[in-house]
Protein backbone atom coordinates (compact mmCIF):
# COMPACT_ATOMS: atom_id res chain seq x y z
CA UNK A 1 0.00 0.00 0.00
CA UNK A 2 1.52 3.00 -1.15
CA UNK A 3 0.23 6.55 0.26
CA UNK A 4 1.47 10.35 0.10
CA UNK A 5 3.14 9.47 3.45
CA UNK A 6 5.39 6.86 2.18
CA UNK A 7 6.09 8.46 -1.61
CA UNK A 8 9.36 9.75 -0.42
CA UNK A 9 11.22 7.77 2.81
CA UNK A 10 12.22 9.48 5.39
CA UNK A 11 15.71 8.53 5.30
CA UNK A 12 16.20 10.70 1.80
CA UNK A 13 14.98 13.37 3.79
CA UNK A 14 16.82 13.20 6.30
CA UNK A 15 20.14 12.73 3.92
CA UNK A 16 19.16 16.28 1.98
CA UNK A 17 18.36 18.04 5.40
CA UNK A 18 22.23 16.80 6.20
CA UNK A 19 23.56 18.53 3.34
CA UNK A 20 21.84 21.39 3.85
CA UNK A 21 23.02 21.67 7.82
CA UNK A 22 26.82 21.61 6.51
CA UNK A 23 25.78 24.23 4.35
CA UNK A 24 23.76 26.57 6.44
CA UNK A 25 25.03 28.73 9.19
CA UNK A 26 25.76 26.72 12.50
CA UNK A 27 22.20 28.13 14.40
CA UNK A 28 20.25 27.50 11.50
CA UNK A 29 21.33 24.03 10.36
CA UNK A 30 20.96 22.52 13.63
CA UNK A 31 17.76 24.31 14.03
CA UNK A 32 16.72 22.84 10.44
CA UNK A 33 17.81 19.45 11.83
CA UNK A 34 15.98 19.48 15.31
CA UNK A 35 13.04 20.32 13.11
CA UNK A 36 13.44 17.69 10.74
CA UNK A 37 13.84 14.81 13.25
CA UNK A 38 11.02 16.39 14.61
CA UNK A 39 8.79 16.11 11.85
CA UNK A 40 10.21 12.60 11.20
CA UNK A 41 8.70 11.36 14.47
CA UNK A 42 5.81 13.09 13.76
CA UNK A 43 5.43 11.21 10.69
CA UNK A 44 6.28 7.59 11.62
CA UNK A 45 3.59 7.93 14.24
CA UNK A 46 1.07 8.78 11.61
CA UNK A 47 1.91 6.59 9.08
CA UNK A 48 -0.15 3.36 8.88
CA UNK A 49 0.53 0.34 9.29
CA UNK A 50 0.90 -1.71 6.53
CA UNK A 51 2.02 0.70 4.25
CA UNK A 52 5.15 0.18 1.57
CA UNK A 53 6.80 0.89 -0.92
CA UNK A 54 7.60 -1.70 -3.67
CA UNK A 55 10.13 -0.53 -6.45
CA UNK A 56 12.48 -2.29 -8.84
CA UNK A 57 16.09 -2.03 -7.32
CA UNK A 58 19.20 -2.89 -8.75
CA UNK A 59 16.96 -5.14 -11.24
CA UNK A 60 15.44 -6.83 -8.53
CA UNK A 61 11.78 -6.76 -6.39
CA UNK A 62 12.42 -4.49 -3.53
CA UNK A 63 10.52 -2.36 -1.34
CA UNK A 64 12.71 0.66 0.30
CA UNK A 65 9.93 1.30 3.10
CA UNK A 66 7.75 -0.97 5.03
CA UNK A 67 5.77 0.00 7.80
CA UNK A 68 5.17 -2.78 10.68
CA UNK A 69 4.99 -3.09 14.27
CA UNK A 70 9.06 -3.38 14.46
CA UNK A 71 10.27 -1.11 12.13
CA UNK A 72 7.35 1.95 13.76
CA UNK A 73 9.14 1.18 17.13
CA UNK A 74 12.74 1.77 15.83
CA UNK A 75 11.87 5.00 13.89
CA UNK A 76 10.08 6.37 16.66
CA UNK A 77 12.95 5.65 19.38
CA UNK A 78 15.24 7.16 16.17
CA UNK A 79 13.19 10.05 15.52
CA UNK A 80 13.20 10.75 18.96
CA UNK A 81 16.87 10.42 20.23
CA UNK A 82 17.36 12.34 16.78
CA UNK A 83 16.08 15.71 18.28
CA UNK A 84 17.46 15.51 21.78
CA UNK A 85 20.84 14.33 20.04
CA UNK A 86 20.97 17.60 17.62
CA UNK A 87 20.25 19.73 20.21
CA UNK A 88 22.67 18.39 22.92
CA UNK A 89 25.17 18.65 19.62
CA UNK A 90 24.30 22.51 19.11
CA UNK A 91 24.50 23.29 22.94
CA UNK A 92 27.96 21.18 23.10
CA UNK A 93 29.76 23.31 20.58
CA UNK A 94 29.85 20.67 17.59
CA UNK A 95 30.57 21.29 14.34
CA UNK A 96 27.85 21.89 11.42
CA UNK A 97 29.93 19.41 9.73
CA UNK A 98 30.33 16.81 12.21
CA UNK A 99 26.27 17.07 12.75
CA UNK A 100 25.59 16.41 9.28
CA UNK A 101 27.48 13.22 9.52
CA UNK A 102 25.33 12.41 12.40
CA UNK A 103 22.06 13.41 11.10
CA UNK A 104 23.00 11.25 7.33
CA UNK A 105 23.58 8.40 9.93
CA UNK A 106 20.72 8.66 11.30
CA UNK A 107 19.14 8.81 7.98
CA UNK A 108 20.95 5.52 7.01
CA UNK A 109 19.71 4.37 9.90
CA UNK A 110 16.11 4.77 9.16
CA UNK A 111 16.70 3.45 5.82
CA UNK A 112 17.55 -0.16 7.25
CA UNK A 113 14.89 -0.28 9.46
CA UNK A 114 12.32 0.54 7.23
CA UNK A 115 13.57 -1.91 4.64
CA UNK A 116 11.03 -4.75 3.29
CA UNK A 117 13.31 -6.75 1.69
CA UNK A 118 17.50 -7.89 1.98
CA UNK A 119 19.07 -5.68 -0.40
CA UNK A 120 17.74 -2.51 0.62
CA UNK A 121 18.83 -3.27 3.99
CA UNK A 122 21.96 -4.57 3.15
CA UNK A 123 22.28 -0.98 1.04
CA UNK A 124 21.74 0.81 3.64
CA UNK A 125 23.30 -1.22 6.60
CA UNK A 126 26.74 -0.93 4.63
CA UNK A 127 25.94 3.13 4.08
CA UNK A 128 25.30 3.52 7.70
CA UNK A 129 29.08 2.02 8.09
CA UNK A 130 30.10 4.77 5.68
CA UNK A 131 28.51 7.39 7.57
CA UNK A 132 29.15 6.62 11.11
CA UNK A 133 33.05 5.86 10.04
CA UNK A 134 32.95 10.08 9.09
CA UNK A 135 31.73 10.83 12.02
CA UNK A 136 33.88 9.39 13.71
CA UNK A 137 36.59 10.62 11.59
CA UNK A 138 35.74 13.94 11.91
CA UNK A 139 37.26 14.65 15.23
CA UNK A 140 40.52 13.61 14.05
CA UNK A 141 43.41 12.91 16.56
CA UNK A 142 43.19 9.16 17.87
CA UNK A 143 39.93 9.18 16.46
CA UNK A 144 40.87 8.48 13.09
CA UNK A 145 42.69 5.34 13.49
CA UNK A 146 40.23 3.98 16.01
CA UNK A 147 37.80 4.66 12.67
CA UNK A 148 39.48 2.75 10.74
CA UNK A 149 39.81 -0.55 13.04
CA UNK A 150 35.92 0.45 13.07
CA UNK A 151 35.77 0.51 9.02
CA UNK A 152 37.03 -2.57 9.29
CA UNK A 153 35.05 -4.60 11.74
CA UNK A 154 31.55 -3.05 10.14
CA UNK A 155 33.34 -4.28 6.64
CA UNK A 156 33.69 -7.63 7.36
CA UNK A 157 30.56 -7.99 9.21
CA UNK A 158 29.04 -6.45 6.08
CA UNK A 159 30.63 -8.76 3.76
CA UNK A 160 29.56 -11.82 5.65
CA UNK A 161 26.02 -10.67 5.95
CA UNK A 162 25.95 -9.98 1.94
CA UNK A 163 27.19 -13.42 1.77
CA UNK A 164 24.21 -15.20 3.85
CA UNK A 165 21.97 -12.60 1.81
CA UNK A 166 23.19 -14.00 -2.04
CA UNK A 167 22.60 -17.57 -0.39
CA UNK A 168 19.31 -17.30 0.89
CA UNK A 169 18.35 -15.33 -2.56
CA UNK A 170 19.28 -18.64 -4.31
CA UNK A 171 17.11 -20.54 -1.87
CA UNK A 172 14.13 -18.55 -2.04
CA UNK A 173 14.11 -16.66 -5.39
CA UNK A 174 13.54 -13.33 -3.54
CA UNK A 175 15.33 -11.01 -1.57
CA UNK A 176 11.69 -9.92 0.34
CA UNK A 177 10.62 -10.04 3.51
CA UNK A 178 8.29 -12.94 4.27
CA UNK A 179 5.86 -9.63 5.48
CA UNK A 180 5.62 -8.05 2.52
CA UNK A 181 3.34 -8.49 -0.34
CA UNK A 182 5.24 -11.45 -2.48
CA UNK A 183 7.46 -12.17 0.04
CA UNK A 184 8.47 -16.02 0.58
CA UNK A 185 6.32 -18.58 2.88
CA UNK A 186 9.28 -18.61 5.36
CA UNK A 187 11.26 -15.78 7.23
CA UNK A 188 14.27 -14.76 7.79
CA UNK A 189 17.46 -16.29 6.41
CA UNK A 190 18.17 -19.61 5.56
CA UNK A 191 19.04 -21.86 7.32
CA UNK A 192 22.74 -23.64 7.71
CA UNK A 193 25.98 -21.60 6.53
CA UNK A 194 23.81 -18.65 5.62
CA UNK A 195 22.41 -18.35 9.20
CA UNK A 196 25.48 -18.77 10.22
CA UNK A 197 27.05 -16.43 8.30
CA UNK A 198 24.48 -13.97 9.03
CA UNK A 199 24.87 -14.25 12.83
CA UNK A 200 28.38 -13.54 12.67
CA UNK A 201 27.81 -10.60 10.23
CA UNK A 202 25.13 -9.09 12.66
CA UNK A 203 26.79 -9.66 15.46
CA UNK A 204 29.80 -7.47 14.86
CA UNK A 205 27.39 -4.87 14.65
CA UNK A 206 25.48 -5.97 17.86
CA UNK A 207 28.85 -7.07 19.67
CA UNK A 208 29.10 -10.71 20.22
CA UNK A 209 31.89 -11.37 22.60
CA UNK A 210 35.35 -11.61 20.75
CA UNK A 211 33.71 -9.39 17.88
CA UNK A 212 33.02 -6.44 20.33
CA UNK A 213 36.05 -4.63 21.03
CA UNK A 214 35.64 -1.83 18.24
CA UNK A 215 32.88 -0.37 20.94
CA UNK A 216 35.31 0.44 23.81
CA UNK A 217 37.76 1.16 20.91
CA UNK A 218 35.39 3.88 19.22
CA UNK A 219 32.83 5.18 21.29
CA UNK A 220 35.59 7.10 23.97
CA UNK A 221 37.59 8.67 21.24
CA UNK A 222 34.81 11.33 18.94
CA UNK A 223 33.62 14.54 19.96
CA UNK A 224 31.13 14.18 23.11
CA UNK A 225 28.39 14.88 21.15
CA UNK A 226 29.39 12.53 18.30
CA UNK A 227 29.42 9.93 20.88
CA UNK A 228 25.95 10.30 21.82
CA UNK A 229 24.63 9.56 18.25
CA UNK A 230 27.29 6.04 18.21
CA UNK A 231 25.84 4.56 21.00
CA UNK A 232 22.13 4.59 19.42
CA UNK A 233 21.89 3.56 15.82
CA UNK A 234 24.44 0.72 14.49
CA UNK A 235 24.05 -1.80 17.74
CA UNK A 236 20.44 -1.19 18.22
CA UNK A 237 20.04 -1.92 14.14
CA UNK A 238 22.56 -4.99 14.31
CA UNK A 239 19.38 -6.10 16.89
CA UNK A 240 16.78 -5.16 15.00
CA UNK A 241 18.62 -7.16 11.92
CA UNK A 242 18.61 -10.67 14.11
CA UNK A 243 15.32 -10.46 14.73
CA UNK A 244 15.00 -10.31 10.52
CA UNK A 245 17.46 -12.93 10.57
CA UNK A 246 16.06 -15.41 13.22
CA UNK A 247 12.22 -14.43 13.50
CA UNK A 248 11.47 -17.76 15.44
CA UNK A 249 15.26 -17.50 17.67
CA UNK A 250 17.78 -19.64 18.12
CA UNK A 251 19.47 -21.30 21.49
CA UNK A 252 23.01 -20.20 20.31
CA UNK A 253 21.94 -16.44 19.72
CA UNK A 254 20.07 -16.60 23.44
CA UNK A 255 22.99 -17.74 24.91
CA UNK A 256 25.64 -15.53 23.13
CA UNK A 257 23.17 -12.27 24.79
CA UNK A 258 23.48 -13.91 28.11
CA UNK A 259 26.81 -13.97 27.57
CA UNK A 260 26.98 -10.63 26.28
CA UNK A 261 25.22 -9.09 29.64
CA UNK A 262 28.05 -10.73 31.68
CA UNK A 263 31.26 -10.09 30.03
CA UNK A 264 30.45 -6.44 29.30
CA UNK A 265 29.29 -5.51 32.61
CA UNK A 266 32.04 -7.46 33.92
CA UNK A 267 34.71 -4.77 31.64
CA UNK A 268 32.80 -2.10 32.58
CA UNK A 269 33.49 -2.84 35.90
CA UNK A 270 37.45 -3.01 34.95
CA UNK A 271 36.91 0.68 33.27
CA UNK A 272 37.84 4.33 34.55
CA UNK A 273 37.26 6.01 31.54
CA UNK A 274 33.68 6.97 31.80
CA UNK A 275 33.12 6.44 27.96
CA UNK A 276 34.65 3.14 27.92
CA UNK A 277 32.89 1.98 30.89
CA UNK A 278 29.97 3.00 28.80
CA UNK A 279 30.49 1.78 25.88
CA UNK A 280 31.16 -1.88 27.52
CA UNK A 281 27.62 -1.09 29.00
CA UNK A 282 26.07 -1.55 25.56
CA UNK A 283 27.56 -4.72 24.64
CA UNK A 284 25.79 -5.78 28.01
CA UNK A 285 23.40 -4.44 28.02
CA UNK A 286 22.38 -5.39 24.34
CA UNK A 287 23.11 -8.96 25.17
CA UNK A 288 19.52 -8.53 26.86
CA UNK A 289 17.86 -7.53 23.83
CA UNK A 290 20.05 -10.33 21.94
CA UNK A 291 18.84 -12.86 24.46
CA UNK A 292 15.46 -11.99 23.70
CA UNK A 293 15.69 -12.22 19.97
CA UNK A 294 17.27 -15.59 20.65
CA UNK A 295 14.87 -16.90 22.81
CA UNK A 296 12.17 -16.98 20.09
CA UNK A 297 8.65 -16.61 21.83
CA UNK A 298 6.21 -13.73 21.59
CA UNK A 299 7.48 -12.43 25.18
CA UNK A 300 10.88 -12.86 25.26
CA UNK A 301 11.12 -10.49 21.52
CA UNK A 302 8.43 -7.94 23.31
CA UNK A 303 10.84 -7.48 25.77
CA UNK A 304 13.84 -7.52 23.70
CA UNK A 305 12.00 -4.53 21.69
CA UNK A 306 11.11 -2.84 25.17
CA UNK A 307 14.64 -2.83 26.10
CA UNK A 308 15.66 -1.21 22.27
CA UNK A 309 13.77 1.41 23.16
CA UNK A 310 14.62 2.02 26.87
CA UNK A 311 17.95 1.58 26.34
CA UNK A 312 18.34 3.93 23.92
CA UNK A 313 16.71 6.48 26.15
CA UNK A 314 19.20 5.97 29.23
CA UNK A 315 22.37 4.99 27.40
CA UNK A 316 22.13 8.29 25.48
CA UNK A 317 21.36 10.37 28.62
CA UNK A 318 24.20 8.37 29.94
CA UNK A 319 26.38 9.59 27.28
CA UNK A 320 25.11 13.11 27.88
CA UNK A 321 25.78 13.49 31.58
CA UNK A 322 29.49 11.94 30.80
CA UNK A 323 29.97 14.59 27.92
CA UNK A 324 29.02 17.18 30.08
CA UNK A 325 31.77 16.33 32.50
CA UNK A 326 33.90 16.16 29.96
CA UNK A 327 32.91 19.62 28.18
CA UNK A 328 33.38 21.12 31.94
CA UNK A 329 36.42 19.66 32.98
CA UNK A 330 38.14 17.96 30.23
CA UNK A 331 38.64 15.04 32.16
CA UNK A 332 37.48 11.35 31.01
CA UNK A 333 39.41 9.08 34.12
CA UNK A 334 37.20 8.55 37.22
CA UNK A 335 40.13 9.16 39.50
CA UNK A 336 40.53 12.06 38.58
CA UNK A 337 37.42 13.53 39.33
CA UNK A 338 34.81 13.22 42.47
CA UNK A 339 32.47 15.03 44.66
CA UNK A 340 30.84 16.61 41.08
CA UNK A 341 27.75 16.74 42.79
CA UNK A 342 27.79 19.66 44.13
CA UNK A 343 28.78 22.09 41.52
CA UNK A 344 26.54 20.00 38.79
CA UNK A 345 23.75 18.79 40.41
CA UNK A 346 21.69 18.76 36.94
CA UNK A 347 23.96 16.91 35.54
CA UNK A 348 24.17 14.39 38.77
CA UNK A 349 20.31 14.61 38.65
CA UNK A 350 20.23 13.30 35.14
CA UNK A 351 22.89 10.41 35.92
CA UNK A 352 21.12 9.53 38.61
CA UNK A 353 18.47 8.68 36.61
CA UNK A 354 19.75 6.93 34.16
CA UNK A 355 21.97 4.64 36.01
CA UNK A 356 18.95 3.73 37.94
CA UNK A 357 17.24 2.71 34.99
CA UNK A 358 20.33 0.87 33.45
CA UNK A 359 20.83 -0.82 36.21
CA UNK A 360 16.85 -1.96 36.31
CA UNK A 361 15.69 -0.34 39.57
CA UNK A 362 11.86 -0.13 40.36
CA UNK A 363 10.65 2.96 38.76
CA UNK A 364 12.16 3.05 35.88
CA UNK A 365 12.31 2.36 32.55
CA UNK A 366 14.62 -0.11 32.53
CA UNK A 367 12.83 -2.09 34.97
CA UNK A 368 10.31 -2.81 33.17
CA UNK A 369 12.07 -3.64 30.09
CA UNK A 370 14.60 -5.79 31.26
CA UNK A 371 11.93 -7.49 33.86
CA UNK A 372 10.12 -8.80 30.35
CA UNK A 373 13.44 -10.07 28.97
CA UNK A 374 13.91 -11.93 32.32
CA UNK A 375 10.31 -13.80 32.52
CA UNK A 376 10.85 -14.72 28.47
CA UNK A 377 14.26 -16.30 30.26
CA UNK A 378 12.11 -18.13 32.97
CA UNK A 379 8.97 -19.17 31.12
CA UNK A 380 9.81 -19.59 27.44
CA UNK A 381 13.36 -21.50 27.69
CA UNK A 382 14.79 -24.35 28.39
CA UNK A 383 16.10 -24.72 32.13
CA UNK A 384 20.23 -25.55 30.27
CA UNK A 385 23.02 -27.06 32.14
CA UNK A 386 23.12 -24.52 35.09
CA UNK A 387 19.11 -24.18 35.81
CA UNK A 388 19.05 -23.96 39.52
CA UNK A 389 16.54 -22.61 42.01
CA UNK A 390 13.67 -23.01 39.77
CA UNK A 391 15.73 -20.76 37.29
CA UNK A 392 17.13 -21.24 34.01
CA UNK A 393 20.79 -21.37 32.85
CA UNK A 394 19.80 -18.12 30.49
CA UNK A 395 18.17 -16.23 33.45
CA UNK A 396 20.80 -16.85 35.74
CA UNK A 397 23.04 -15.26 33.09
CA UNK A 398 20.84 -12.00 32.81
CA UNK A 399 20.66 -11.39 37.02
CA UNK A 400 24.50 -11.99 37.26
CA UNK A 401 24.63 -9.41 34.22
CA UNK A 402 22.18 -7.06 36.53
CA UNK A 403 24.38 -7.58 39.34
CA UNK A 404 27.21 -6.19 37.04
CA UNK A 405 25.38 -3.19 35.68
CA UNK A 406 24.50 -1.81 39.39
CA UNK A 407 28.45 -2.69 40.46
CA UNK A 408 29.79 -0.26 37.63
CA UNK A 409 27.52 2.35 37.79
CA UNK A 410 27.76 2.47 41.90
CA UNK A 411 31.24 3.16 40.57
CA UNK A 412 30.80 5.53 38.02
CA UNK A 413 28.32 7.81 40.52
CA UNK A 414 30.51 7.33 43.13
CA UNK A 415 34.21 8.55 41.83
CA UNK A 416 32.41 11.17 39.49
CA UNK A 417 29.61 12.68 41.72
CA UNK A 418 29.22 11.65 45.45
CA UNK A 419 32.81 10.96 46.44
CA UNK A 420 36.10 13.03 47.14
CA UNK A 421 36.11 16.95 46.04
CA UNK A 422 36.65 18.28 43.09
CA UNK A 423 39.72 20.80 42.31
CA UNK A 424 38.52 23.90 41.00
CA UNK A 425 35.50 25.47 40.38
CA UNK A 426 33.07 23.74 37.76
CA UNK A 427 30.40 24.92 36.33
CA UNK A 428 26.97 22.88 35.76
CA UNK A 429 25.44 21.76 32.16
CA UNK A 430 24.36 24.82 30.18
CA UNK A 431 21.03 25.66 29.23
CA UNK A 432 20.49 23.52 25.42
CA UNK A 433 22.79 20.43 27.40
CA UNK A 434 20.26 20.93 30.48
CA UNK A 435 16.86 20.49 28.43
CA UNK A 436 18.66 17.83 26.61
CA UNK A 437 18.94 15.64 29.81
CA UNK A 438 16.15 17.01 31.52
CA UNK A 439 14.11 15.47 28.79
CA UNK A 440 14.92 12.10 28.16
CA UNK A 441 15.43 11.64 32.45
CA UNK A 442 11.74 12.46 32.31
CA UNK A 443 10.67 9.60 29.71
CA UNK A 444 12.56 7.56 31.57
CA UNK A 445 10.65 8.18 34.24
CA UNK A 446 7.97 7.99 32.64
CA UNK A 447 7.97 4.74 30.94
CA UNK A 448 8.99 3.27 34.05
CA UNK A 449 5.95 4.83 35.96
CA UNK A 450 3.37 4.28 32.97
CA UNK A 451 4.97 0.79 32.03
CA UNK A 452 1.60 0.71 29.17
CA UNK A 453 2.72 3.64 27.21
CA UNK A 454 5.82 1.26 26.37
CA UNK A 455 3.55 -2.06 25.94
CA UNK A 456 0.97 -0.12 23.66
CA UNK A 457 4.18 0.00 20.97
CA UNK A 458 5.78 -3.35 21.29
CA UNK A 459 5.34 -5.85 18.71
CA UNK A 460 3.38 -7.88 20.43
CA UNK A 461 1.24 -7.23 23.46
CA UNK A 462 2.59 -8.69 26.74
CA UNK A 463 -0.83 -8.19 28.73
CA UNK A 464 -2.99 -10.71 26.60
CA UNK A 465 -2.79 -13.97 27.23
CA UNK A 466 -3.91 -15.04 23.42
CA UNK A 467 -0.50 -13.62 22.22
CA UNK A 468 2.07 -14.63 25.22
CA UNK A 469 2.96 -17.39 26.62
CA UNK A 470 2.76 -15.56 30.50
CA UNK A 471 0.81 -12.34 30.61
CA UNK A 472 3.66 -9.79 32.12
CA UNK A 473 2.88 -7.39 34.69
CA UNK A 474 5.70 -5.39 35.73
CA UNK A 475 4.99 -4.08 39.69
CA UNK A 476 4.42 -7.73 41.26
CA UNK A 477 5.89 -8.22 44.19
CA UNK A 478 8.39 -11.13 42.81
CA UNK A 479 9.57 -8.55 40.29
CA UNK A 480 10.12 -5.51 42.71
CA UNK A 481 11.58 -8.09 45.30
CA UNK A 482 13.82 -9.48 42.47
CA UNK A 483 14.90 -5.79 41.29
CA UNK A 484 15.97 -4.61 45.02
CA UNK A 485 17.72 -7.51 45.56
CA UNK A 486 19.77 -7.07 42.58
CA UNK A 487 20.75 -3.53 43.84
CA UNK A 488 21.65 -4.75 47.49
CA UNK A 489 23.63 -7.23 45.57
CA UNK A 490 25.20 -4.51 43.22
CA UNK A 491 25.78 -2.48 46.65
CA UNK A 492 27.19 -5.20 48.70
CA UNK A 493 29.64 -6.58 45.40
CA UNK A 494 31.27 -2.80 44.99
CA UNK A 495 31.62 -2.69 48.88
CA UNK A 496 33.97 -5.58 48.38
CA UNK A 497 35.59 -4.91 45.12
CA UNK A 498 36.05 -1.37 45.72
CA UNK A 499 39.63 -1.44 47.13
CA UNK A 500 40.96 -3.97 44.10
CA UNK A 501 39.33 -2.57 41.90
CA UNK A 502 40.68 0.65 42.87
CA UNK A 503 44.22 -0.70 42.34
CA UNK A 504 43.80 -2.07 38.37
CA UNK A 505 45.26 -0.36 35.92
CA UNK A 506 44.13 -1.05 32.32
CA UNK A 507 42.15 -4.47 31.86
CA UNK A 508 43.52 -6.10 28.51
CA UNK A 509 40.70 -7.23 26.21
CA UNK A 510 41.21 -9.56 22.96
CA UNK A 511 41.92 -6.41 20.87
CA UNK A 512 45.40 -6.70 22.61
CA UNK A 513 46.14 -9.91 20.96
CA UNK A 514 44.37 -9.64 17.75
CA UNK A 515 45.38 -6.29 17.13
CA UNK A 516 48.77 -6.29 17.00
CA UNK A 517 48.41 -10.06 15.09
CA UNK A 518 46.88 -8.01 12.59
CA UNK A 519 49.20 -5.44 12.18
CA UNK A 520 52.61 -7.58 12.45
CA UNK A 521 50.99 -10.14 10.40
CA UNK A 522 49.57 -7.86 7.36
CA UNK A 523 53.05 -6.09 7.37
CA UNK A 524 54.36 -9.33 7.18
CA UNK A 525 52.32 -10.07 3.93
CA UNK A 526 52.87 -7.28 2.29
CA UNK A 527 56.90 -7.31 2.77
CA UNK A 528 56.53 -10.83 1.46
CA UNK A 529 54.37 -10.12 -1.35
CA UNK A 530 56.86 -7.28 -2.48
CA UNK A 531 59.88 -9.23 -2.20
CA UNK A 532 58.61 -11.83 -4.51
CA UNK A 533 57.46 -9.63 -6.82
CA UNK A 534 60.97 -8.04 -6.93
CA UNK A 535 62.64 -11.34 -6.70
CA UNK A 536 60.36 -12.07 -10.37
CA UNK A 537 61.23 -8.91 -11.77
CA UNK A 538 64.79 -9.14 -11.12
CA UNK A 539 64.64 -13.07 -12.99
CA UNK A 540 62.55 -11.66 -15.99
CA UNK A 541 65.11 -8.39 -16.70
CA UNK A 542 67.99 -11.06 -15.74
CA UNK A 543 66.52 -13.30 -18.19
CA UNK A 544 65.20 -10.57 -20.97
CA UNK A 545 69.16 -8.78 -20.70
CA UNK A 546 70.56 -12.37 -21.66
CA UNK A 547 68.66 -12.80 -24.36
CA UNK A 548 69.65 -9.29 -25.61
CA UNK A 549 72.93 -10.25 -25.63
CA UNK A 550 72.66 -13.33 -27.51
CA UNK A 551 70.78 -11.34 -30.19
CA UNK A 552 73.01 -8.14 -29.77
CA UNK A 553 76.64 -9.98 -30.08
CA UNK A 554 76.49 -13.60 -30.70
CA UNK A 555 79.74 -14.60 -31.26
CA UNK A 556 81.05 -13.17 -27.38
CA UNK A 557 78.03 -15.12 -26.27
CA UNK A 558 78.97 -18.42 -27.51
CA UNK A 559 82.59 -17.75 -26.26
CA UNK A 560 81.10 -17.56 -23.23
CA UNK A 561 79.22 -21.01 -23.96
CA UNK A 562 82.08 -23.07 -25.28
CA UNK A 563 81.19 -22.80 -28.99
CA UNK A 564 84.04 -21.83 -29.84
CA UNK A 565 85.98 -18.24 -30.97
CA UNK A 566 87.15 -16.40 -33.87
CA UNK A 567 90.45 -18.12 -33.52
CA UNK A 568 88.51 -21.56 -33.38
CA UNK A 569 85.28 -21.36 -34.93
CA UNK A 570 84.12 -24.92 -35.88
CA UNK A 571 81.43 -24.89 -33.83
CA UNK A 572 79.79 -21.65 -34.76
CA UNK A 573 80.81 -22.11 -38.19
CA UNK A 574 78.83 -25.65 -38.66
CA UNK A 575 75.74 -26.25 -39.40
CA UNK A 576 74.95 -28.18 -36.42
CA UNK A 577 76.58 -25.39 -34.22
CA UNK A 578 74.33 -22.44 -35.33
CA UNK A 579 71.40 -24.77 -35.09
CA UNK A 580 72.40 -25.80 -31.20
CA UNK A 581 72.66 -22.16 -30.52
CA UNK A 582 69.91 -20.67 -32.08
CA UNK A 583 67.44 -23.02 -30.31
CA UNK A 584 68.65 -21.82 -27.07
CA UNK A 585 68.03 -18.15 -28.47
CA UNK A 586 64.66 -19.31 -28.75
CA UNK A 587 64.06 -21.17 -25.63
CA UNK A 588 65.60 -18.08 -23.46
CA UNK A 589 63.41 -15.68 -25.48
CA UNK A 590 60.19 -17.85 -24.48
CA UNK A 591 60.79 -18.26 -21.16
CA UNK A 592 61.34 -14.10 -20.78
CA UNK A 593 57.92 -14.11 -22.89
CA UNK A 594 56.02 -16.44 -20.56
CA UNK A 595 57.74 -14.61 -17.16
CA UNK A 596 56.46 -11.66 -18.48
CA UNK A 597 53.35 -12.33 -19.87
Amino acid sequence: MTTALTAVPPGVVLLAVAVLVALLPRRAGHALGIAASAATLAWVWTVPAGAYLQTAFLGFEAVLFNVDQFSRLMGLIFALIGVVAVLYSYASEAKSLQTAFALSYVATSFGAVFAGDWLTLIFFWELMAVTSTLLVWHYRGKAVRAGYRYAIFHGIGGTLLMAAILQTYVAKGTFLFASVPGGPEVAGIAAGLPAALAAIGIGVNVGFIGLHTWLPDTYPRPHIAASVFLCVFTTKTGVYGMYRAFPEGHLAIAYMGGGMAVFGATFALFQNDMRRLLSYHIQSQVGYMIAGVGIGSALAQAGAFAHVFNHILYKGLLFMTAGVVIYRTGEENLKKLGGLARQMPITATAFTIAALSIAGFPGFNGFVSKGIVIAGSHYDFAKGPLGVGGRTTLEWLLMIGGVGTFMSFIKFGYYAFFHGDYDGSVADANRGQSVAMLAVAALCVFYGIVDGALFAILPFDVTSKAVVSKVYVTYTVDHLVEGLALAVAGLIGFAITKKPLSKLGRVPDIDSIYNPAVFYGGRAVIVGVTEFYAAVDRAVMGTIARTKAVGTNPKATARRLGFGSDDHPPVLRSGIGRSVFVLLALVSLAVAILLVG
